[in-house]
């Protein structure tokens, strides 16, 4: 299940943006709703955070994996989002249902904007599901 790409501010085709990928799995199928949750308040408060460009998120929920996938104008804007609430909250709820997460970072040019879920997993560390 693959969630659209949200484009939340217009990308400068000739700029540099800040690319987060982030590998989210769950060890327990009971934290699948939480998880659902924390999402849908996360893409809430994403509408109003200053600095996102566009954000979508990909589950498969039977092998209790999740993706999400953000871009950012500065490394500043992410970093803030992160520590507001509900983001910092779900940060802090979630690892004990969640096995080891992994984050991936690069930058992308606005012209290459919304990013593909494949160009996207392929950034991903050897060993890490896609």
């Amino acid at each position: 299940m693959d969630s659209p790409w949200i484009t939340f501010a217009p990308a400068d085709a000739h700029r540099d943006y800040h690319a987060l990928l982030s590998y989210l799995p769950l060890n327990k199928y009971s934290a699948v709703p939480g998880f659902f949750r924390f999402s849908f308040q996360i893409q809430k408060q994403l509408r109003s955070t200053p600095g996102i460009v566009g954000y979508a998120l990909r589950g498969k929920i039977l092998s209790r994996n999740f993706w999400t996938l953000s871009v950012w104008e500065e490394q500043k804007a992410l970093m803030e989002s992160v520590a507001k609430i509900p983001y910092g909250q779900a940060v802090r709820a979630l690892p004990p249902p969640m096995g080891s997460s992994e984050f991936t970072r690069w930058k992308v040019v606005g012209s290459s904007l919304p990013l593909s879920w494949n160009e996207a997993l392929q950034r991903l560390q050897p060993g890490v599901p896609s």
